[in-house]
């Protein structure tokens, strides 16, 4: 069976098995791993007896496709997580609700829709991760052009980019370097297309990705910062990044409300309770995650997080979301695995 029809079997047989006992539930779609989900959902739970919060996680561009297949009758009610040109493309197709948060007034005009139909939770920076074992933050590339040189030849693992979305958007960014400059993505792509030569590998999930940087199968992957940290942290893997010293992509990762959804008050419930100063403060220190709220007191937020010299690329979100599935549809047709025997 395919897997879209399993995911909805499964679905819908969480919502007739809730029914009985009149639990209110939502479903929440999600690229954000299974333990903030399952944490904060916990939590609400907890909190908010007789409810039930359902979870899948998949890729951003998985979660775009899904709740596009899904329009004319939504099985979601919250998206939760996707850079922002993603909740743009939303937008743009009338996927989304409006809802303004309550902490509306705490985020700058460029980290959240003009008419409210999705909110930045986190600012996420991307970087180039590395496995600890062999190589140092010295050692490591240290910027994006560095991993063009022929010392990484056949070290570099990557994500499949065309269901991530962090992904869609370091490639993208490697693109925008020059386009900004030329209006043209020749430049990009010719960029593209020795970082492919380079590239060993494109597994398919983020588990294989960090297996194979692991088990040093690969030295090198790109990726975002908080996942890494995580891994490193909480899961013991040998890893540690660099934040390439020539400025780098910091998504605003979006918050959103499906439209037609079955449960549209509570959706709005959790949507407040996960952006929470104090709910904030602890996805900050147990997941790494960077706050996009502008009035959480420094001192409830980690240490590392209130030192970190972040040098962000300027970037035009509205041109990525109208660009990138061009960009990635040409990389995908026309320089993956192009120059390979």
């Amino acid at each position: 069976m395919h897997k879209n029809l399993i995911t909805l079997f499964f679905i819908a047989l969480l919502y007739s098995c809730s029914s009985e006992d009149h639990t209110q539930e939502i479903i929440v779609y999600s690229p954000h791993g299974k333990e903030v989900l399952a944490d904060f959902s916990e939590r609400f739970e907890q909190q908010n007896p007789g409810t039930k919060i359902l979870w899948l996680v998949m890729g951003s561009q998985d979660v775009l496709d899904r709740i596009r297949s899904e329009k004319v009758n939504p099985q979601a009610d919250l998206w939760w997580g996707a850079p922002s040109s993603f909740f743009m493309n939303a937008a743009n197709e009338d996927l989304l609700q409006p809802y303004k948060p309550t902490w509306s007034a705490a985020l700058n005009k460029t980290q959240h829709d003009s008419l409210d139909r999705w909110y930045a939770t986190y600012l996420t920076p991307e970087v180039i991760a590395f496995n600890s074992q062999v190589l140092t933050k010295e050692t490591a590339p240290q910027n994006w052009d560095d991993l063009l040189k022929p010392e990484w030849q056949n070290k570099i693992c990557i994500r499949n980019p065309i269901a991530s979305g962090t992904m869609r958007a370091i490639y993208s960014a490697m693109i925008w370097r020059f386009y900004k400059e030329t209006g043209s993505p020749k430049k990009g792509y010719e960029w593209l297309s020795k970082f492919d030569a380079s590239t060993k590998s494109y597994p398919a999930n983020p588990t294989l990705m960090y297996l194979q940087l692991a088990r040093q199968e690969a030295l090198i992957t790109l990726w975002n910062m908080p996942d890494i940290e995580l891994q490193k942290q909480v899961y013991d893997y040998p890893f540690d990044y660099v934040l390439p010293k020539n400025g780098t992509p910091v998504l605003a990762e979006g918050l959103a409300i499906i439209k037609n959804s079955k449960n549209p008050d509570l959706a709005k419930r959790f949507y407040e309770f996960i952006t929470t100063p104090e709910n904030l403060a602890i996805q900050a220190e147990k997941y790494f995650r960077i706050p996009a709220r502008n009035d959480i007191p420094p001192e409830m937020l980690p240490k590392w997080m209130n030192d970190a010299n972040i040098n962000a690329m300027d970037i035009d979100w509205q041109v990525f979301s109208e660009k990138s599935k061009e960009w990635m549809e040409y990389w995908s047709q026309n320089i993956k695995g192009a120059g390979k025997p």
